[in-house]
This record gives C-alpha cells, sequence and structure tokens, in this order.
C-alpha cells in the first residue's frame, strides 16, 4: 500500500469534517455568526472616519442572503471534500482512479478557497474593511483556512511516485 495515498486521503478527510464541522456549527449556532455578517456587512465597526462607509449594506435580507451563501459554500466544500476523501480511499490500490478521484478534492479546495479568500479576505476584509474592526475581523481565522486548504490541495496534487533511483 502506497503510505503518501493513503495520507493523502486522511488529510483530505480531516479537511471534509473541519468544513462539514463549520458549517454544522453556523447551522445550530446561527446567530452567533449571523452577527458577524450583519456587522462586516453594516460597517458599523469599522473606523468612524471611513470615507468608505457609502459600500455599507443595512438590509437584513441580504445579511440573511450573504449568511445562508456562506452556510452553503462551507457545506459544498466539506461534501466535495468528503466525496472526494471517499473515493481516493476507494481507489487507494489504483494510480489511475485515485488520480482521477483527485478531481472532487480540487474541487473542494477551490470552493473552499473562494468561500474564506475571496469571501472573507477581499470581499469581507478589503470591501467592508473588516480588518478595521477589533471585535468582529475574521482575516486571521480566515488566513489560517486557506493555508490549509492550499495546504490539502499542493499536498494531494503531489506525485505519488517515487523514483529509489534517485
Amino acid at each position: 500500500m502506497n503510505i503518501l495515498r493513503v495520507s493523502k486521503s486522511i488529510v483530505c478527510l480531516a479537511l471534509a469534517i473541519f468544513a462539514l464541522l463549520v458549517c454544522l456549527n453556523n447551522l445550530l449556532d446561527y446567530e452567533s455568526n449571523y452577527a458577524f455578517v450583519q456587522h462586516t456587512l453594516s460597517m458599523d465597526t469599522v473606523f468612524p472616519d471611513n470615507t468608505l462607509k457609502y459600500r455599507a449594506i443595512l438590509d437584513p435580507f441580504v445579511w440573511s442572503l450573504a449568511y445562508g451563501l456562506i452556510i452553503f459554500a462551507e457545506f459544498l466544500t466539506g461534501l466535495l471534500l468528503l466525496i472526494g476523501s471517499i473515493s481516493l480511499l476507494k481507489n487507494i490500490h489504483s494510480p489511475l482512479k485515485f488520480n482521477k478521484a483527485k478531481n472532487w478534492i480540487y474541487l473542494g479546495c477551490l470552493t473552499g478557497f473562494l468561500l474564506w479568500f475571496f469571501g472573507f479576505i477581499v470581499v469581507g476584509g478589503e470591501w467592508f474593511c473588516m480588518w478595521q474592526s477589533e471585535k468582529w475581523n475574521g482575516i486571521e481565522a480566515a488566513f489560517r483556512f486557506v493555508v490549509l486548504i492550499m495546504f490539502t490541495f499542493l499536498f494531494t496534487a503531489m506525485s505519488e511516485s517515487v523514483d529509489n533511483n534517485k
């Protein structure tokens, strides 16, 4: 058995569980992170003299829609990674099928990257100036998630074949 394939499968499964747990937590404790979305989009905790406050969204429907999209993206990330992890494990002895199963992991990582990098760091952090908020700033957490996602993506993409002649 190729221990590198087993390792990749387990790392991907761990990331899948993480994304699904984040989604579950947001559903079970809806109000906690709904407040995060509300404060970020309303820009009510950015610097008082911020000239970009015209970007603020004050509509509760949009807050709920944005939060719903975040939860859906977390679920989709976890689901794609879970499908990919199971596919990797099922095809652990077939290099061709194992490599084909990686596509699920790539899609899951892409979805998570778009959520936590583009959604949180780009849109939340820069467009809505979340970085200015002392209390409602999720950039550090989002960055950690992006690093883990990209590590998983790159680790999974790495070839499993080893040339023992080198």
